[in-house]
């Protein structure tokens, strides 16, 4: 019953968090609190699950994985938001009520699917083994990888004569989007420290690392901005080269084509 009462809870808590934060959005028709929203539900949502658990230590552990990666998102989301004012994401739904709205509540949304396997590990009394080490592992080697990807990114966009050119140092390099790579890793991750805990359905919560994979890959992360990319570098034979010995998600060593 636990288990069933965390996982609504943390939907409400995400809708109620996206809607707020919606109407701040929409009145002010700002970017400002957009990406500093998503990162925020993660933590709200998760300090509830846990309160309302039983706080085993395994509890703990999750909480401080699912904590530091929020902070270390929101932190750098605000701060690049701050700096750029505007999101190009968001031009042709901005003025939109209903089609701004629709990014919200699928926001708080996928928010709750990717949370799901958290939620029904708070739900019930926790479990450590192999597979809970190696998903820390697995997560920690996300987060380290999202985190250099993000400030090598920064950095290089930083500097004036890089503003209008693609970014290809550091992991950039080797993955054309290694800072998404690296989230995935983080949910895979999770999902894994989770494992031994689950039995029989449970297992079903292997949808939220799956659907934050496919985000990514298919939907928000990847797809608007190769296109952008394109639009912009298409022309530019130094780019067309990047595409073609660049890896597109996983870093790896380059290679001539």
């Amino acid at each position: 019953m636990l288990t069933f009462q965390i996982i609504f809870q943390s939907l409400f808590i995400s809708l109620l968090i996206q809607l707020l934060f919606f109407i701040i959005a929409a009145i002010n028709k700002t970017d400002k609190v957009t990406d500093l929203s998503y990162g925020l539900t993660f933590i709200l949502i998760t300090i509830f699950s846990f309160l309302g658990s039983e706080q085993e230590f395994a509890q703990q552990l999750l909480l401080a994985m699912i904590a530091i990666w929020g902070i270390r998102l929101s932190v750098y989301l605000f701060i690049r938001i701050m700096k750029i004012k505007v999101d190009l994401r968001f031009n042709k739904v901005r003025n939109s009520f209903v089609q701004f709205g629709k990014f919200w509540l699928l926001q708080a949304i996928s928010v709750w699917i990717i949370m799901l396997p958290a939620n029904v590990f708070f739900g019930q009394s926790s479990l450590l083994n192999a597979w809970s080490t190696l998903g820390m592992i697995i997560w920690l080697t996300g987060l380290t990888i999202e985190t250099v990807a993000d400030i090598q990114k920064f950095q290089y966009k930083n500097i004036p004569k890089n503003k209008n050119r693609w970014t290809d140092v550091g992991l950039w390099k080797y993955s054309r989007h290694p800072n998404y790579f690296g989230e995935m890793l983080c949910w895979w991750g999770v999902f894994l420290f989770c494992l031994p805990t689950f039995n029989n359905y449970q297992l079903l919560t292997i949808i939220g690392p799956m659907f934050i994979t496919f985000l990514l890959l298919f939907v928000s992360g990847v797809p608007p901005l190769e296109k952008r990319y394109l639009s912009k570098f298409g022309d530019n034979q130094d780019f067309q080269e990047y595409l073609k010995n660049t890896n597109l998600l996983i870093p790896l060593p380059r290679f001539n084509r």
